[in-house]
């Protein structure tokens, strides 16, 4: 029998199944810069006030759209417009028609592969967005490519 997010389009999966994708990796936690005139992203080390860097979650995720107002909730619509969602991200994989990696934890039934695989944010997270006020703060924190 094949795994549900080869069979079933985002917007029929069940509210767990929808959860399950998200692999933990937490680069959607990571602040980002957009150029203006390009429209570039650019990703820093910069994580969330809420995010727990060593668990690579949210501690208040129930909570985490009436607590940060910049934080998207990631719908079957959206995620196909998103321009910032990073490419090994399930929900994109998955809407663009493509299968898992082996490291995510449906396919590896482990949630430390994500980690154990480098794709992760765990160990990267140099600063919390709290702790910064304007955004050339986060220029220091910029990261060369997509993490």
């Amino acid at each position: 029998m094949e795994p549900f997010w080869k069979t079933k389009p985002l917007e029929a999966m069940s509210p767990q199944e929808w959860e399950s994708l998200c692999d933990g990796c937490g680069k959607c936690c990571l602040a980002k810069l957009e150029d203006e005139d390009t429209g570039q992203i650019h990703w820093t080390s910069v994580a969330c006030r809420l995010f727990d860097a060593g668990l690579c979650r949210c501690t208040d995720y129930a909570h985490r759209l009436a607590r940060v107002h910049d934080c998207v909730r990631l719908t079957p619509e959206n995620v196909r417009t998103l321009n910032w969602l990073p490419a090994t991200c399930a929900y994109r994989l998955v809407a663009d028609g493509k299968d898992l990696a082996w490291w995510h934890p449906l396919v590896s039934g482990n949630p430390e592969t994500v980690h154990q695989a480098g794709i992760s944010v765990r160990g990267r997270v140099a600063a919390q967005e709290d702790a910064l006020d304007e955004p050339e703060d986060y220029l220091p924190y910029l990261l060369q490519e997509e993490p």
